[in-house]
């Protein structure tokens, strides 16, 4: 299974997302959407999993929760948009993997800064896709892409969309 990752378009979707993720799967979307018409945009093209995260309206919030848990390819996947850093964790997550324990695979946005790292105290991958909007500190808007096959993620690729304010 193919996944194209991506977080913190705040209200601003590039149109190269959809020739990147042309042989996904699923779109997942790690929070701070902004404008809820980019999820319509996403559901329309691909099935999309989400968070809701901090400049997320009420309509947003409505339409995803705060923490998604679910599996995928025999891979246990736990996404939220506020996590804190591996290894100093936000009170929020720290409460839910104290409740529900580790998953294999952590997703999380909101720092813009892309971060591809294991954590060995938790035993899991931790994915950070970046921001790919154009509000925000970061200078290059990013993605990921990687597969999910057997129980293993795979053939993870950072994706460039180009410097932050240059949407084309």
């Amino acid at each position: 299974m193919k996944i194209g990752l991506l977080s913190d378009t705040h209200s601003v979707l590039d149109k190269r997302i959809f020739e990147h993720f042309k042989e996904v799967d699923e779109i997942w979307h790690a929070g701070d959407v902004g404008d809820p018409k980019i999820i319509d945009q996403l559901e329309a093209f691909k099935p999309l999993v989400g968070v809701y995260g901090n400049i997320d309206d009420t309509t947003v919030r409505q339409r995803f929760p705060e923490f998604q848990r679910f599996e995928r390819e025999g891979v246990s996947v736990l996404m939220t948009h506020i996590a804190g850093k591996p290894g100093r964790y936000s009170k929020p997550l720290s409460e839910e993997l104290k409740q529900n324990g580790a998953p294999q695979l952590f997703v999380c946005g909101h720092s813009h800064i892309l971060l591809v790292k294991f954590d060995p105290r938790y035993k899991m991958l931790w994915l950070n896709p970046g921001a790919c909007g154009n509000h925000g500190f970061h200078s290059m808007r990013t993605l990921l892409r990687f597969e999910l096959i057997k129980g293993e993620i795979k053939n993870m690729e950072i994706i460039e969309l180009g410097p932050r304010g240059k949407e084309k």
